[in-house]
């Protein structure tokens, strides 16, 4: 799981900073149109999992098998052995995380789609992949970035990634590089998010003075960690978290974590539910490199991101486009304008104000077959500086 940075007396210790090391991305893809020919889909690539498939392994716990699927792996690797995981996570066979350092060109396989998401196996995001494409080759990429340039690299079909989140909020991040990158909302699930208090067997709770886990899930369990006193240390994911105190075997420190995390990396079970709030769920997007096309048949919600012009009752206007054709909006969310992430698609940015820019991502319910939903965008954009639909795509529904 990841989302909105808390903040917090105590920083991570060196050792967990550098669980997973935070990479500059050095190359930068650009896709003039997002609307690819399916010529495209002929594309010769590299498969990055053609020397090892899907490899049989022990569950720690049940001692079943358990299939493990092999990550796409962006790091300098050596070319003997291009895809050989670490030493210490030999033992399990788990796949490590798909990172920018090292583009290389690669196929999907067969007609089983693979989804990218962030964190490493046994995260939260991996579930909502599974739910959101089951019987899908989940593939673990170690930065939000990452997933997102996977999609455009065709390394990968799809991208599962986390936007909001009922207690934390929205998830910045992935709002920005929805505008930076050209990819489409074809989708969207929604996950009921239940934290357990991890750590290795024969540790009590009483022995433990601090507890591993992201941000966004520390917050989340809040006043349970307060009663139990125990220092909390942040990294990039839950399942790191996870696998962290697994592989260094330690014995002060849990992880807040899925029950999945638990039996992949043989951890037990210390408490259950810890979050503060039951009603703790996260809404992931489904991304790929083409939109579906829009239907009326079913519920349907469309995001859209633009910008206006300052001045008094203008955002008032925008929104009003929506209320006088009777469509409710679901979300809205501000974010400072990034002006070199428009520019690299050939977005114009001079008729936006010079200091502190905003644009809007708003979310609604009709789909863009909709009269309605295509009135109100023209409507919009007479006195929209910048406008781009993001995707129209099915609602979801169900229980998370």
């Amino acid at each position: 799981m990841a989302a909105t940075p808390a903040k917090y007396p105590i920083s991570p210790s060196p050792a967990v900073r550098n669980l997973n090391p935070k990479l500059s991305l050095s190359i930068r893809i650009s896709f003039p149109d997002a609307n690819f020919p399916k010529s495209h889909n002929r594309i010769s690539l590299h498969s990055c999992s053609s020397s090892i498939s899907s490899d049989e392994t022990p569950d720690r716990i049940s001692g079943k098998s358990k299939k493990t699927v092999p990550a796409i792996e962006l790091q300098k690797l050596s070319e003997d052995n291009p895809y050989e995981l670490s030493s210490k996570d030999s033992s399990n066979s788990l796949p490590r995380p798909l990172t920018s350092a090292h583009l290389s060109n690669m196929a999907s396989e067969g007609a089983r789609l693979r989804v990218a998401y962030q964190g490493v196996g046994g995260a939260y995001s991996e579930s909502a992949a599974e739910k959101a494409y089951p019987n899908c080759e989940a593939v673990p990429c170690e930065q939000f970035d990452t997933a997102f340039e996977a999609v455009e690299r065709w390394l990968v079909d799809r991208a599962v990634l986390p936007i909001e989140n009922s207690l934390g909020g929205s998830i910045h991040r992935n709002y920005d590089l929805l505008l930076r990158h050209r990819l489409h909302i074809v989708g969207e699930v929604k996950l009921a998010i239940r934290h357990c208090l991890l750590a290795n067997p024969g540790i009590k709770l009483e022995e433990l003075n601090r507890v591993l886990s992201h941000p966004q899930a520390l917050a989340q369990c809040e006043n349970t960690l307060t009663k139990l006193g125990l220092v909390r240390e942040a990294v990039d994911d839950t399942a790191g978290a996870a696998k962290f105190i697994s592989f260094h075997k330690l014995k002060d420190a849990g992880a807040v974590a899925s029950k999945t995390a638990a039996r992949i990396y043989g951890l037990n079970i210390l408490a259950q539910d810890i979050q503060d709030d039951s009603d703790n769920v996260t809404r992931f997007l489904m991304l790929a490199r083409e939109p579906i096309i829009p239907g009326i048949d079913k519920p349907f919600k469309t995001s859209i991101v633009f910008s206006l012009e300052e001045g008094p009752g203008v955002l008032f206007k925008a929104l009003a486009v929506f209320a006088m054709r009777n469509i409710n909006l679901t979300k809205i969310e501000s974010r400072p304008l990034q002006k070199h992430a428009m520019r690299a698609f050939g977005d114009s940015t001079t008729e936006l104000p010079k200091h502190f820019p905003y644009i809007f991502y708003v979310d609604f319910e009709a789909s863009m077959a909709d009269p309605r939903a295509q009135n109100a965008l023209g409507h919009l954009k007479e006195f929209s500086t910048f406008l781009r639909v993001l995707g129209s795509y099915p609602a979801d529904t169900g229980m998370p």
